[in-house]
This record gives structure tokens, C-alpha cells and sequence, in this order.
């Protein structure tokens, strides 16, 4: 998993945080309500919920039933002593994905650009992807592999270096950052908490600054699966 210098330079580390299509399932038009109570059905439901509750509670994951309310992005710079993060949000998802579109289009590493994220290639690569053919947005170049062979993906996922080729258990960024020693940004919020600052609390800011930090862990995680020392916070910059 090693990088030359110049080849982290070039790494765009991101998280996104997403929610469900409308507040209530009430809201969704009835083709969507028909497909999400079958996908329901087949959900693991320990507590029995009705398809309109679990709609709240897990709608997010799925593109077809969530959206994409902020995106996090990060990059080393400066001889990779300094790590910038930054958030993008915005309650209207066509215009945070083309904000997103366009900052990959306008990165400096042009067409050497990588993407980083965790657990990128099940979840995060692909929820941009459908999200943004729904929204009518032609794919970036870095995102779109249809026809690429497994080499020419420029896509980094620290969850599929950490399995080691053992598919069977899915690891949190959360559990990495606590066994590599590593400040993590649970004590801001964790993933269910999402949906309910979003819908509920109207907390926004908060969700953008929990994706944030996501990022800047996601990158020293990077560092040490790297064999590298991690980032003081000193040279860690938030905007």
C-alpha cells in the first residue's frame, strides 16, 4: 500500500454523510414506498419496526432510497508535513455533488488523482456515482470505471487493505483509529446520529464537522498503515 511522496500528494481522502430521501415515509412518491417496503422485508429487523419507521432508520444507506447531504475532502501538501480538511454541504444534493464534481475536475493532480476512503468501494465511490446519475450529472473521469480494469481504478479503500483478503468481517474506522492509537471523532456522533440531526435538530454544522474529522482520521490512518508517524495536530488544518 505504499505511496512515493509525490503519489500522496495526489490522494483525495473523503467521507460522505448521507440521509434519507424525505423525512417522513410518508413523503416518498408511492413507486418509492412499493420498493422500499419489499426492500424491508429482506432487512435484518431485531426490533420488529414497521417499513415506515425502519425507512428513518436506514433509508440513508441505500442511494436509491437516501441522498448526499456533505462530503468531506482532505489532502497533504507541503512536502506532506500538512493535512488540510474541509467539508462540503448543502441541503440541495445536485448542487453539492457538481461542487464536488468540480473540485475533482480542478484538483491539481489532474489525471493521477486518487480517491480515499473507508469501505470507499462498497459505499462511498458508489452512492456518489448513483447519486449523481439520478441527479443527471455525467460521472468524473476518476469516478466513472465502467470498462477500466481493476489496475486503472484510482480508488484507495483502507477497509479492503485492513481485510487482507478476509471478507467475512467488516471493520469501523472507529475500531482502526482506537487499535492504531489514533484521536477519533465518536465523540462527536456516530453514523445513526445522522438522519436525526439532519431532519430533527436542523444540525447541519454539526454533521459537517463530525465528516470532517472522519477525514482527517481517515488520513492518519492512512499514515500508519503506511508504516509513517501520524500528523501533530498542529499541522492538521480545518477550513
Amino acid at each position: 500500500m505504499s505511496q512515493s511522496p509525490l503519489q500522496l500528494k495526489n490522494i483525495l481522502f473523503l467521507d460522505i454523510e448521507t440521509v434519507s430521501l424525505t423525512e417522513n415515509f410518508s413523503e416518498l412518491p408511492e413507486r418509492l414506498k412499493d420498493h422500499w417496503r419489499r426492500k424491508a422485508s429482506k432487512l435484518k429487523n431485531e426490533g420488529e419496526l414497521e417499513p415506515e419507521d425502519l425507512y428513518f432508520e436506514r433509508a440513508a444507506i441505500y442511494a436509491e432510497f437516501g441522498k448526499v447531504i456533505c462530503i468531506g475532502v482532505g489532502g497533504f501538501y507541503e512536502q506532506d508535513t500538512k493535512f488540510r480538511a474541509k467539508t462540503l454541504v448543502n441541503t440541495d444534493e445536485k448542487l453539492l455533488l457538481l461542487e464536488f464534481k468540480n473540485l475533482l475536475e480542478e484538483h491539481t493532480a489532474k489525471g493521477n488523482l486518487i480517491l480515499c476512503a473507508h469501505n470507499g468501494r462498497e459505499f462511498d465511490f458508489p452512492y456518489l456515482c448513483r447519486r449523481m446519475l439520478i441527479n443527471g450529472i455525467k460521472l468524473p473521469a476518476v469516478l466513472d470505471i465502467t470498462g477500466k480494469k481493476p489496475w486503472e481504478v484510482m480508488h484507495i479503500d483502507t477497509l479492503e487493505f485492513w481485510k487482507f483478503g478476509d471478507y467475512k468481517n467488516y471493520t469501523s474506522l472507529d475500531l482502526l483509529a482506537s487499535v492504531f492509537d489514533i484521536p477519533g471523532s465518536k465523540s462527536l456522533m456516530d453514523g445513526s446520529e445522522v438522519n436525526p440531526n439532519y431532519y430533527h435538530q436542523k444540525n447541519l454544522s454539526k454533521i459537517a464537522e463530525y465528516c470532517r474529522e472522519d477525514v482527517v482520521v481517515l488520513a492518519q490512518l492512512y499514515l500508519k498503515m503506511n508504516g509513517r508517524d501520524i500528523l501533530e495536530e498542529g499541522s492538521i488544518y480545518r477550513v
